[in-house]
């Protein structure tokens, strides 16, 4: 999967996203991850990018001509339009149902990280699929979203991790929170290790974890069990849980 990232800040991805498991598939050629420099693009000695918005009000806003050279330095060879995005706190809630619909569906995806008060919204009628928030916050520029969305989507690529296994138990991917997890050793402040992780019976040990995702999906996020596929024992389970907690 191809990843083109319009940044101001290209260091700021290489610090991150070329090191660990991204880093890795990177090396692998299982991901293809660019940074291109928005400023680079600039038609300006000052290379600025920004000037101040029609009709007045607070900041600058990111002009739309060197993004799209940007964008265009990317796209001018292909025969097909990549999926764009837009990091943008007036986005869609970006969730793991999302990561797995960018994973499934598109080899290329173009982010666009934003600053000051935004970008012209010519440029974004103009070449923006989608727009994305990863939470009702404001951050200073779409770097750090594009980061995490960049990672939670590469992270599903078949390669990337080990196996299915190493991404389809944990928390959101099956509607559920994760079951809790322990490592060595068995006791620890006095505190020990579920006897059940410790029987060796298989079976046993995964009805214990999918029980424990019910209850931790229930002390934590409620509202996840809505949507979650029960069985008619889990939602016994569930209703049990609703009468120890009234």
């Amino acid at each position: 999967m191809k990843f083109d990232i319009l940044t101001l800040f290209p260091e700021m991805f290489e610090a991150v996203l070329d090191k660990s498991i991204i880093g890795r598939a990177k090396e692998k050629g299982l991901l293809e991850l660019n940074y291109i420099q928005i400023r680079d693009f600039a038609f300006n000695k000052h290379r600025s990018v920004d000037d101040y918005p029609y009709g007045g009000g607070q900041g600058m806003v990111m002009q739309a001509e060197p993004i799209f050279k940007a964008y265009e330095s990317v796209t001018e060879d292909l025969n097909y339009k990549p999926y764009t995005v837009y990091m943008s706190p007036q986005g869609r809630t970006f969730r793991q149902s999302t990561a797995k619909r960018m994973a499934k569906k598109y080899d290329h995806v173009v982010i666009l990280c934003g600053h000051y008060e935004g970008v012209d919204q010519r440029l974004i009628d103009e070449i923006i699929d989608e727009e994305i928030s990863i939470g009702d916050f404001v951050l200073t520029g779409g770097e750090i979203a594009a980061m995490a969305v960049v990672d939670a989507v590469a992270r599903l690529i078949p390669g990337v991790l080990k196996s299915e296994e190493a991404f389809s138990d944990e928390s959101h991917y099956s509607g559920l929170l994760e079951y809790p997890q322990y490592t060595r050793p068995e006791v620890w402040h006095n505190e020990k290790v579920p006897d059940i992780l410790l029987s060796g019976h298989h079976k046993n040990i995964e009805n214990w974890k999918r029980k424990m995702s019910i209850e931790n999906t229930f002390k934590k996020r409620k509202s996840m069990l809505n949507k979650a596929r029960l069985t008619e024992e889990e939602q016994e389970f569930v209703k049990k849980l609703k009468l120890e907690n009234k």
